[in-house]
């Protein structure tokens, strides 16, 4: 299979890690967490490569990337921003510091600045309410999180 928009060399790398796996219904997740890895995000060509390679329906496929919350079918910037909304971070003004970084960014939350820099996303909870308001930046935890945290967070992440 071969793509007009995404580097063969990826398939090819795709392919040579579900070569290492048991070609069934079993490794699906772990087939798409690498080839989110390798391609940044689940296409429908990728989605249609895995289900083709697996033995698996594409709307098998489909159907486990729209489940996970995860998973994503639209690039992502390189620097994703999430935000925790869980009850904790949210009585703690979550919603605050969301609105914030959309304001600053010009994008709302699932959205990808122009320059495909910043993601803005939403978690449901991280785990670590002692800490809330919680936001991630590609998994990197900040607790205790305020709006005026915003721009320093923009700032260390601009290069």
């Amino acid at each position: 299979m071969s793509s007009n928009t995404l580097p063969n060399e990826k398939f090819k790398e795709l392919e040579e890690f579900i070569k290492t796996v048991p070609i069934d219904r079993g490794s699906l997740i772990e087939v798409l967490h690498k080839a989110q890895e390798i391609f940044g995000y689940l296409p429908e060509e990728v989605q249609d490569f895995v289900g083709e390679k697996l033995h698996i329906s594409t709307s098998s496929v489909y159907g486990v990337v729209s489940f996970y919350s995860y998973f994503t079918t639209e690039p992502r910037g390189k620097y994703v921003i999430s935000i925790c909304t869980g009850t904790a971070c949210f009585v703690r003004g979550a919603a605050d510091i969301l609105g914030e970084f959309e304001r600053r960014l010009k994008i709302t939350t699932g959205e990808t600045t122009p320059d495909k820099k910043y993601t803005i996303e939403t978690l449901r909870c991280v785990g670590a309410c002692g800490l809330a308001p919680i936001v991630t930046v590609n998994g990197k935890v900040y607790g205790h999180f305020k709006t005026n945290d915003v721009i320093k967070i923009l700032e260390e992440y601009s290069e």
